[in-house]
């Protein structure tokens, strides 16, 4: 299921081809172009983290316990780290663009090369003798490479071609890493396994992205038909629109639900412990709920997506200050 599910690649796919078509036609400098795109991305991010800074304490106050704000804490955190990658990568947007213009699609080989050589250091025969902190090395070349064949597309450095060479090479790749290197078959962490390849990305995560991108690439004519019906691009665009307020206050939403859910004692599929298929069915049931209490938030919450053209310095930086504060807190307990 992680081997669909997983679309990270994609979405940095999609990104890096957004990112160099704004590039393209943007009215002023390189600066201001990333400032612009760094506060789309930054008020979000601000906005949940100073709200639940002051949510925190009046929870604690209402007798929540502590071991259920610590869990909402790092729930809320931790889908955070994606916003932190996505800012570096689109930073580095020009220079993608003229490596694009440069050598096209093999722009990319590079990352690819770079996150075969740390994880050849780290699984390799001489595994004992790396320090763990070397994956880190992964972090940025792992998820600039689909972002870079996005920034490719979108310079039309990549045609239907190259879309079939990716996906080939991308899936010719994933069947070796799996059968004869023995990668983990999940694309997110498991607990218990000793390895992860998400957490840095590893090589195994590139091969997947690769064969999702080529198979984007190949499909998105006849996907762009589809989407010329009014009843399947509108629901597109209005998800689009919140992409962030999704990304930010899904979690909040299940805790609005599992918080008060934990009163009552074990509830299937909500507070219960996720190990039968009973569970599922019951977390399935959930959705909708989960979902409802998303659409409420999100009409308060969606306000932190639009420019703040009214809002004084001092409520800016008092805003910042609770967001810095929560980050800390949620942090240092995870």
């Amino acid at each position: 299921m992680s081997w669909v599910l997983q679309m990270l690649g994609i979405f940095f796919l999609v990104g890096g081809y957004a990112s160099a078509l704004s590039y393209r036609r943007r009215g002023g400098s390189t600066g201001a172009w990333l400032r612009g795109r760094i506060a789309r991305l930054g008020r979000p991010v601000l906005g949940v983290t100073a709200v639940w800074a002051v949510m925190t304490p009046v929870l604690y106050a209402l007798v929540v316990p502590g071991t259920t704000l610590r869990t909402g804490s790092t729930l809320v955190i931790q889908p955070l780290w994606f916003v932190g990658v996505y800012v570096a990568v689109t930073a580095l947007t020009p220079y993608c663009v003229r490596a694009a213009r440069a050598t096209g699609a093999w722009a990319a080989a590079p990352l690819i090369g770079s996150v075969a050589v740390v994880d050849f250091l780290r699984y390799g025969p001489y595994a004992d003798a790396v320090p763990s902190w070397l994956s880190l090395l992964n972090l940025l070349p792992g998820w600039l490479f689909a972002y870079q064949l996005g920034v490719c597309w979108g310079e039309k450095r990549i045609g239907r071609r190259g879309g079939v060479l990716l996906l080939a090479g991308g899936a010719a790749l994933f069947a070796v890493l799996l059968l004869v290197f023995h990668y983990p078959a999940s694309m997110v962490g498991v607990p218990g396994e000793a390895r992860t390849n998400s957490h840095p990305p590893s090589l195994l995560v590139l091969a997947l992205a690769a064969a999702q991108s080529g198979a984007a690439i190949l499909l998105r004519e006849r996907i762009g038909r589809l989407l010329r019906r009014p009843s399947l691009w509108a629901p597109v665009v209005v998800i689009n629109l919140s992409a962030m307020t999704v990304l930010c206050w899904h979690q909040t939403a299940m805790l609005a639900a599992a918080v008060p859910g934990s009163f009552l004692g074990t509830v299937a599929g909500l507070t219960a412990a996720p190990d039968s298929l009973g569970w599922v069915l019951a977390r399935a049931a959930w959705l909708p709920v989960f979902a409802g209490l998303l659409i409420l938030i999100g009409r308060y919450a969606r306000g932190f997506e639009t420019p703040w053209t009214r809002t004084t310095k001092a409520r800016r930086a008092a805003a910042g200050l609770l967001a810095a504060g929560f980050a800390v807190f949620a942090l240092g307990l995870a």
